[in-house]
């Protein structure tokens, strides 16, 4: 009975202390195990609510389980099977700790049924990330560590006052549909929002996941906006908002990615745009649109993480991931340029490869639903990121222009970790009923139908052609050494400005007010001076006569108003 209500968390949380207490030998086979052997626990999981405990008047149960869970829960288990692999080689006991503690937290997070479990492991996915970002141990790290942190902390704060909102105004605490017709609603919905890398509250991702560790960022790609997805399936399906905002992410990031020089940069942009069409179809929130949603979730940890991991290794075997400084290494390394094409491909939403089955269905859903002009958003969408990733990522890195850099192919553990999210791409992309049975809604759909193949196979060609056309015409932009600021502006240049403007406007306030405080005290002063001052009015020598006349009178008014 304990093993078959075993929280999925358990064992990656009991993993991460035995690797505390063992060397590095056997911290890597440790990493490795725990998912290994806590997925089949996790399979034998009966659906329903376990673990259900009293807290005040609150009725709480940490571990929920049913079809929409256990999707999430199997891409994790995967999910850090394939990450672990891939850092085997790691002999830093804080990613490999941290690495565990992260994907156990966001386990724990979509197996919660109530919204008191979810907060705290939602600030343990925050706390645990992290580390994974300052073990790469730069400057650079550290900062964008820092900022990554804040914007954690401030997603967690939001859900714990909306938590408490929502408590107070229903008097339950369980996790299930919320919606937007209160205030606590809409706290919540920023929180998850957050996490989820909406407009604008975006920059945490592109700007930690670029700095993390070559292996840090394949965990980090894995677990914080996937499990912001499910969050957003499980409270807002349905919530229209969703398809304006999801279009905005699928497009906007596009053109950052395009311009971009950092390669791990351009595939946090392409995350962004990729969980632009799983928000979209949470919107609609019709049972086609939430499967292509999650599916669309389940699909894009493994080729997401196949892109950044090819681009990992490129960085482990080079130290270097600006497009500007790479190029001709398929010579060098042929089977991380495969792996990454398969990546590409599946991104990019290829015929044959997992991101063609679940992308169709959320643009078949949103044309179902009579959001034309969404549909449009999410065709240049599709075009946009073969270019960004499908395209640029495998071209720059491994083709145009030779670098002459020649390294060897990257270590055995790495291409493992690529052989098994790339045969997963095509395994789903070919037999798409292997995923289809897991989701949550029974499911009548056909990606592979004449109309949806057609249209795809010319979008792709029409999208490659213009590459071509723009590559050759030099229209293209170039590879160059720079910067590149979005939202993040906001709180790096101009904030930072606006308080030094602010500053020096107090200070000339400041000088103005005692300037003219100074001045009205000098004249006060010369008042009271002629007044009571030694030579003034009040300080004259008057005769004793003088005096004992004003005596007089006043003696004389008081007689006289005394008998009246």
């Amino acid at each position: 009975m304990w093993g078959i209500e075993l929280a999925p968390f358990i064992p990656f949380y009991l993993g991460a202390i035995v690797a505390l207490l063992s060397n590095y030998r056997w911290r890597p086979l440790v990493a490795v195990a725990v998912p290994l052997l806590g997925l089949p626990l996790c399979l034998s999981l009966s659906d329903g609510l376990h673990w259900q405990l009293q807290l005040f008047d609150l009725q709480l149960a940490p571990l929920k389980v049913d079809k929409l869970s256990m999707l999430f829960g199997i891409i994790f288990h995967i999910a850090a099977f394939i990450a672990a692999v891939y850092a085997w080689h790691v002999k830093d006991k804080m990613q490999q700790i941290a690495g565990l503690l992260y994907a156990g937290s966001a386990l724990g997070a979509v197996f919660s049924g109530d919204l008191i479990s979810v907060i705290v492991f939602w600030e343990m996915l925050a706390l645990t990330s992290v580390f994974l970002v300052w073990a790469r141990r730069t400057e650079r790290a550290l900062h964008s560590g820092l900022r990554y942190l804040y914007f954690q902390i401030i997603s967690g704060l939001l859900l714990i006052a909306g938590s408490i909102l929502y408590i107070q105004q229903t008097g339950e605490a369980a996790l299930g549909f919320i919606g937007l017709q209160s205030t606590a609603g809409w706290i919540i919905f920023i929180a998850f929002g957050i996490k989820c890398a909406f407009p604008v509250l975006h920059n945490w991702l592109t700007d930690a996941y670029a700095e993390s560790t070559a292996t840090g960022t394949v965990f980090l790609s894995a677990f914080t906006t996937k499990t912001a997805v499910y969050m957003l399936a499980r409270t807002f399906p349905g919530a229209e908002v969703l398809v304006y905002v999801g279009a905005a992410m699928t497009c906007f990031p596009i053109f950052y990615a395009v311009i971009e020089n950092d390669l791990r940069r351009v595939l946090a942009y392409s995350m962004i745009n990729q969980i632009g069409f799983m928000v979209v179809g949470i919107g609609i929130g019709t049972a086609l649109a939430i499967n292509g949603a999650v599916a669309h979730a389940f699909n894009d940890i493994i080729f997401k993480g196949l892109l950044f991991m090819s681009v990992g290794a490129v960085l482990h075997m080079t130290g270097r991931s600006n497009a500007s400084e790479l190029g001709g290494l398929y010579k060098s390394m042929p089977k991380t340029t495969i792996f990454c094409l398969i990546g590409a491909a599946s991104i990019s939403a290829f015929p044959l490869f997992s991101g063609f089955v679940s992308k169709s269905m959320v643009m078949s859903a949103a044309l179902k639903e009579g959001y034309d002009w969404i549909w449009l958003m999410l065709l240049f969408a599709s075009a946009g990121v073969f270019h960004h990733a499908g395209i640029k990522i495998p071209y720059f890195a491994f083709f145009a222009h030779d670098s002459g850099i020649r390294t060897k192919e990257a270590p055995l553990n790495m291409l493992l970790a690529m052989a098994l999210a790339a045969t997963l791409c095509i395994t789903i992309g070919v037999f798409p009923e292997l995923l289809y049975s897991l989701l949550p809604f029974a499911i009548t759909y056909s990606p592979y139908d004449t109309s949806h193949v057609l249209a795809q196979t010319q979008l792709l060609f029409f999208s490659a052609l213009a590459f071509v056309w723009l590559n050759l015409k030099g229209y293209y932009p170039p590879e160059l050494r720079s910067v590149n600021i979005d939202a993040e502006w906001g709180y790096r240049k101009l904030l930072p400005e606006a308080l030094r403007l602010g500053l020096v406007m107090f200070r000339s306030v400041e000088r103005a007010c005692g300037q003219w405080v100074s001045t009205w005290l000098d004249n006060l002063n010369h008042v009271f001076l002629h007044r009571k001052g030694p030579f003034g009015k009040l300080s004259k020598t008057n005769p004793t006569s003088t005096m004992v006349m004003w005596v007089t009178v006043l003696l004389a008014s008081y007689l006289l108003f005394s008998f009246l």
